[in-house]
């Protein structure tokens, strides 16, 4: 992640609401250390497809309340993500090389409501979010790739309007 430089100290503020961890590693490391992100990324795919996560009947499914499949698996995600996050204050855990792990808190504000809307909007219409939508495409649903430049383009309008929207 790169550090945004700016004259304006509110500008660092909404920087901070962009992420958890705001923690930026000092190490620097060959190009091909990624390799392990992308192994890593392969195995989360296959276990997507395999979960039926990516299935864009299950996604309706969940959006009509019909089937319990998806908050099933969101649900564990939460819980498996609560007690993570819990167990690395707790223990102030260290990042694989040794760096302190810092989560920052974070104020509620009337702009996650109106985001968490337009992405569960455009999730239950496209039937993709971010993490599946690269699953997506893996297993053969080359349409997605509509939904992929979509959701580039919406990163890409947040990112040039952002300091005008609600933080």
């Amino acid at each position: 992640m790169a550090t945004i430089q700016t004259k304006e100290p509110q500008m660092e503020d909404v920087r901070h609401q962009d992420a958890m961890c705001t923690t930026e590693s000092q190490l620097k490391h060959p190009w091909w250390y990624n390799f392990k992100y992308m192994a890593v990324g392969i195995i989360f795919g296959i276990a997507f497809v395999k979960a039926e996560i990516i299935s864009w009947y299950r996604i309706q499914e969940m959006f009509q309340l019909t089937s319990f499949h998806m908050y099933g698996v969101i649900g564990t995600a939460v819980v498996v993500g609560m007690i993570s996050v819990m167990i690395i204050k707790k223990t102030q855990a260290k990042t694989i090389y040794g760096e302190p792990i810092t989560l920052d808190t974070k104020k509620f504000n009337k702009g996650q409501i109106i985001g968490g809307l337009i992405f569960g909007l455009g999730w239950a219409i496209t039937g993709a979010c971010p993490g599946p939508l690269y699953a997506q495409i893996g297993a053969g649903f080359g349409v997605v790739f509509v939904t992929l430049l979509s959701a580039i383009l919406g990163t890409w309008v947040y990112g040039y309007f952002r300091e005008k929207l609600p933080h």
